[in-house]
């Protein structure tokens, strides 16, 4: 390959300036603004792509406001109400509030789809829970907050795997269904380490909730609940479209912190508000860099010939997956999320289509596989958020998230050679594939 050629060139400056501290999606624009230029191709091409691409697309609105209904459970009283239902659950276990950790990771999912803002919003609280009167380590309180967090990019609503229906013109219901039996296994492996971690290391047992408290907690939780049920029935019934189905969610979310818990004042609605697109911005630019590189990636024709490359081999499915896998795996510990889904899944997706591999199955396992690059070292992003957050040092976490990566991995595993466990639930519901 000729270095100087206008994708190399491309590629570099990409690099060069995300090194030189741009913004990943800003380096985008301006690689393939060079690729454009030294191609002799027409420089407003760019323009035109992302132009075309963030105003055809219905679907996009989804992501700012399924954003806005996590900001404004956040910023109501609901946190709390959820930790005292994960509670009187699992708290009467040894290693109790280890397990509440887990479990309300798995129920916030259904409000944030975000693993940072899971674990912005939980992190200090939780480790606050559990290291109080030195009950857990900190190491591992921080640890198990860190992993707990990935599961809500994989259970609905999930923004992750929103971008992915973009890039794929997948279902977003059907994929929402594929992320839950995938999410609580993450779950379920996540709490059978802790509870031979809980009797190895003598973690202490929390007080039980007494029985006749139990429904008058859940009766508090329950609006909280109701989240994801409105969520999928929406989308399922046929009611709302995907983009609708977020409205409804950040409506509903203003609705019970505002009025039924009556936690939220103006004050915090505005700061909701513009948090919120603060995100959305962030966001925003990554998904315009990637369809202005997208158009270079199509014009390179690079899809095509990774397709043909791999065909060459004569790869299996089985064996294509778990190449993507390590992949992915590699990859996650290095680049942001969004810009992997973005960039690198629409070069894949072609050869995946063509081995005959299900597009719920493939999107499913690929945001499993970066949402473990966030806690995978040397560069894990929610390593790194959550040793600032509880001011544990990042080795100290490192060590104790080791042993659940690697129950994560097992759980990858069993996705990626079972993709019933991944299609059961779409096609109860009617999905074809």
């Amino acid at each position: 390959m000729n270095l100087t050629s206008p994708f190399p060139l491309a590629v570099f400056a990409i690099v060069g300036l995300s090194m030189l501290g741009l913004p990943v999606g800003h380096a985008m624009i301006g690689g393939s603004i060079l690729y454009l230029y030294a191609a002799g191709l027409d420089m407003g091409t760019a323009a035109e792509q992302l132009l075309n691409g963030m105003y055809s697309s219905f679907l996009l609105l989804a992501i700012p406001l399924f954003v806005l209904a996590a900001e404004f459970m956040n910023a109501g009283s609901i946190m709390d109400r959820l930790l005292r239902f994960c509670n009187a659950i699992v708290g009467r276990f040894r290693g109790g509030l280890a397990h509440v950790n887990v479990v309300q990771s798995i129920i916030f999912a259904s409000m944030s789809g975000s693993a940072l803002a899971d674990a912005a919003s939980s992190g200090k609280l939780m480790q606050s829970l559990m290291t109080r009167d030195g009950r857990y380590p900190p190491a591992y309180a921080a640890a198990l907050t860190t992993v707990s967090s990935v599961i809500g990019p994989i259970m609905p609503p999930s923004i992750p795997l929103v971008l992915y229906a973009l890039i794929s013109d997948t279902s977003v219901g059907y994929l929402f269904l594929a992320g839950v039996v995938p999410g609580l296994l993450i779950g379920l492996v996540q709490s059978g380490l802790i509870a031979f971690t809980a009797r190895r290391r003598n973690f202490p047992v929390e007080p039980p909730v007494p029985l006749r408290e139990l429904p008058r907690v859940t009766w508090e939780a329950f609006p909280a609940l109701m989240m994801p049920v409105i969520l999928l029935g929406c989308l399922y019934s046929g009611i709302t479209t995907p983009t609708e189905a977020a409205a409804v969610a950040a409506a509903y979310a203003l609705l019970i912190s505002a009025f039924l818990y009556r936690s939220v004042r103006l004050k915090d609605v505005y700061v909701s508000l513009r948090t919120s697109a603060r995100i959305t911005v962030s966001i925003g630019m990554l998904i315009a860099g990637a369809l202005v590189f997208n158009y270079v990636i199509t014009v390179e024709n690079i899809p095509k010939t990774l397709s043909g490359i791999l065909k060459a081999y004569e790869m299996s499915p089985l064996l294509f997956l778990l190449v993507v896998n390590l992949l992915l795996l590699v990859l996650g510990c290095f680049l942001e999320g969004t810009t992997i889904i973005l960039v690198i899944l629409p070069v894949l997706l072609p050869t995946a289509q063509a081995l005959g591999v299900d597009p719920v199955h493939f999107g499913v396992m690929a945001i499993m596989n970066i949402m473990l690059g966030l806690v995978t070292p040397p560069y894990g992003l929610l390593l790194f958020m959550m040793s600032k957050v509880t001011d544990v040092p990042l080795r100290d976490i490192v060590r104790e998230a080791v042993p659940f990566l690697y129950a994560m991995l097992g759980a990858l595993a069993l996705i990626t050679l079972v993709p019933d466990l991944v299609l059961f639930l779409p096609r109860l519901l009617g999905y074809k594939g």
